[in-house]
């Protein structure tokens, strides 16, 4: 399990990997929003949590559909499922390597994003803890969607169907937290809403995942 961890962290800074790729599309979506807004400071204080937090959920979709797909297409899947690992520990430790090189890296990079959004300076804070609740979330259910279309020729828009609507209780959760933030509200409600999401994303996710693998690897 350490291995495959190691393994897929290397490979996701790689050209192609994905890692950078979701951190740079983060950081440009969030970007183009003042464009789009004509840059009124009022309307952007307003739309700038759920204006991260699409961007973040757009951003962890971009590498989903190499989380298994690589691996099958050069038959090291095959492998992993007949390592001596369970399968349901290799899935939450691709799960666990997609989320440091992708959510970790966005987390860090909100605070920065929010002040280009004019963010309220009281919703930092609910931010960043929102977005470290919440988008281990995204890896695990992503991880299930992988596992579900691994095999599937240019999977990548039915994993996106499949996953989005599962996605949306974290991202109205975590936009939803930042909003209360920033109106002088008190956010825990909606993250500990998100967290028990996570949690249970957690305890069902890789078990999921294991058993989509195995019905498609036979």
């Amino acid at each position: 399990m350490r291995a495959l961890f190691s393994r897929d962290l290397a490979l996701a800074f790689r050209i192609g990997g994905g890692g950078l790729m979701a951190l740079g599309f983060f950081a440009m979506a969030s970007l183009l929003i003042p464009i789009g807004v004509g840059g009124a400071e009022e309307a952007l204080t307003r739309i700038a949590g759920g204006a991260l937090w699409v961007s973040a959920l757009l951003a962890c979709l971009l590498s989903l559909d190499r989380l298994f797909q690589a691996d099958y297409e050069d038959g090291s899947l095959d492998l992993i499922m007949l390592s001596p690992t369970p399968p349901e520990l290799s899935a939450l430790a691709k799960a666990a390597a997609h989320w440091l090189t992708t959510g970790a890296p966005l987390v860090a990079l909100s605070p920065l994003l929010g002040l280009m959004l004019n963010l309220a300076p009281s919703a930092y804070g609910a931010l960043v803890l929102s977005l470290l609740i919440g988008t281990p979330a995204l890896s695990l259910i992503g991880a299930v969607g992988a596992a579900l279309t691994v095999g599937v020729r240019r999977g990548g828009l039915l994993l996106s169907l499949l996953v989005l609507p599962l996605y949306l209780p974290t991202m109205v959760l975590g936009a939803r937290a930042v909003e209360r933030a920033s109106t002088g509200l008190d956010p825990s409600a909606a993250l500990y809403l998100s967290g028990a999401v996570t949690l249970v994303a957690l305890a069902a996710a890789p078990f999921a995942a294991a058993a989509a693998l195995r019905v498609n690897l036979r």
